[in-house]
């Protein structure tokens, strides 16, 4: 089976040497220069843990290809990104854009698999108007489903080959021919319906999550006012066998739970005020967390305020939506001096430095953003003469806050009494 994968991002990249690794011969497609020119040099740009020896498994293969265009196949997949619009809509031009790119190539028989996350309706409202441009019959001759991508950063490889999968087709032949292809190596369940289905499923799934979170962070706020730790709350209520309540954060991001709401808010505004109200909840958090920095170190003249994390989830590289990157805009606007470090992130943001002694050096506090594994195992003892005052804020409940007091460090906690 030949395969085009367009799009060799954080998605289309693990998925087309997935299907390398398992006999399939697949050209990839990325209209990003330098995305092809680190592919050539059997190097990834996305952090993802045992993708880098993967790919360059299938290339010795021979079963992986990669260029900025596409070549003819039996199946085409679009993996490109569906990000949000200043009027919180779906932008859908690579979308679109990538449909335009496969027409010269698409011949008799062929399937379209769309795993870009999109707002229901998209294929047949926009794709298949797109696909017409073509002498091919929709659904005789090419054949058309939706697969959304269902895998967490961080661990994709595994979650690729073991998650349940939706599967979405404009009839059934499209659908058969779908289960065939993701049969090559889904160990999961593949679950069939229509493609209008298959859209809403995946933003339901990453809104009932916005949704738990947006509760969660107004639990938090609830918490400092009664003077109750909302973080033991939250775990004593989820020891209840139907509860199962997300924790507070410095807000949300990344390239799903942050968008996908407003997907559903485009297409129904008046029918989804809870919807969007958990957006605005979580949306709101940022400015939340600005407003407890500033309150952390108005009492410090000229003070440096040190950013732990830019990544919008622990342990990954990608800053997608990611709350670090609004917390430290608003920091900025309001004309603090910052140092940042991620030790996942590649040096590419102002104040950023390489290490996290750099990072702390005569700060007078410490805002964990990004709950990475690193910062949970910094010796605070050891760089507590570093700092010029020592005031830590944990938005993610990853230290042990008394062990902190009791080496005089002055420890502020969301959802707890300060």
């Amino acid at each position: 089976m030949k395969i085009c994968v367009m799009g060799l991002g954080y998605i289309g990249l693990p998925t087309a040497v997935m299907f390398a690794k398992h006999g399939a011969k697949v050209h990839g497609v990325d209209i990003n220069e330098n995305v092809i020119n680190t592919l050539v040099k059997r190097d990834i740009h996305i952090h993802e843990p045992g993708l880098q020896e993967l790919l360059i498994e299938v290339i010795d293969l021979g079963n992986f290809t990669f260029s900025s265009a596409p070549k003819h196949a039996d199946v085409f997949i679009i993996a490109v990104p569906t990000p949000i619009s200043s009027d919180k809509k779906a932008d859908l031009s690579f979308v679109l854009n990538a449909v335009k790119m496969i027409l010269p190539y698409l011949q008799k028989g062929n399937l379209i698999v769309l795993e870009s996350t999109v707002p229901p309706g998209t294929i047949h409202d926009k794709l298949i108007p797109a696909l017409k441009k073509t002498p091919l019959k929709i659904g005789d001759d090419l054949f058309i489903s939706h697969s959304p991508e269902r895998v967490l950063p961080g661990n994709m490889l595994t979650e690729l080959i073991l998650n349940d999968r939706i599967i979405g087709g404009i009839n059934e032949t499209s659908n058969q021919m779908t289960v065939h292809l993701y049969k090559h190596f889904v160990k999961g369940k593949l679950h069939v319906t229509d493609s209008k289905t298959a859209e809403l499923v995946k933003l339901i799934e990453n809104t009932y999550r916005d949704v738990n979170i947006a509760l969660a962070n107004e639990l938090a706020v609830i918490g400092e006012k009664l003077n109750i730790n909302i973080w033991e709350a939250i775990k004593l209520a989820n020891c209840h066998p139907r509860v199962n309540l997300h924790s507070p954060g410095p807000g949300v991001g990344g390239h799903c739970i942050a968008v996908d709401p407003w997907f559903i808010i485009e297409q129904v505004p008046n029918e989804s005020p809870l919807i969007s109200l958990a957006r605005k909840m979580n949306d709101s958090i940022p400015m939340r967390m600005t407003k407890m920095i500033e309150d952390s170190v108005k009492s410090i003249k000229k003070p440096l305020i040190c950013i732990l994390g830019l990544s919008y989830k622990g342990n990954v590289d990608d800053i997608r939506e990611s709350p670090a990157l609004s917390i430290i805009s608003n920091l900025k606007k309001k004309g603090y001096q910052l140092r940042v470090f991620d030790p996942h992130v590649k040096l590419s943001f102002e104040d950023q430095v390489d290490h996290i002694e750099k990072a702390v050096d005569s700060a007078d506090c410490l805002v964990i953003l990004t709950d990475h594994d690193e910062f949970s195992k910094i010796d605070f003892k050891a760089i507590k003469n570093k700092l010029r005052n020592q005031i830590i804020i944990d938005t993610h409940n990853i230290l042990n806050h008394q062990l902190l007091k009791n080496e005089g460090f002055h420890c502020i906690q969301i959802g707890t009494p300060f």
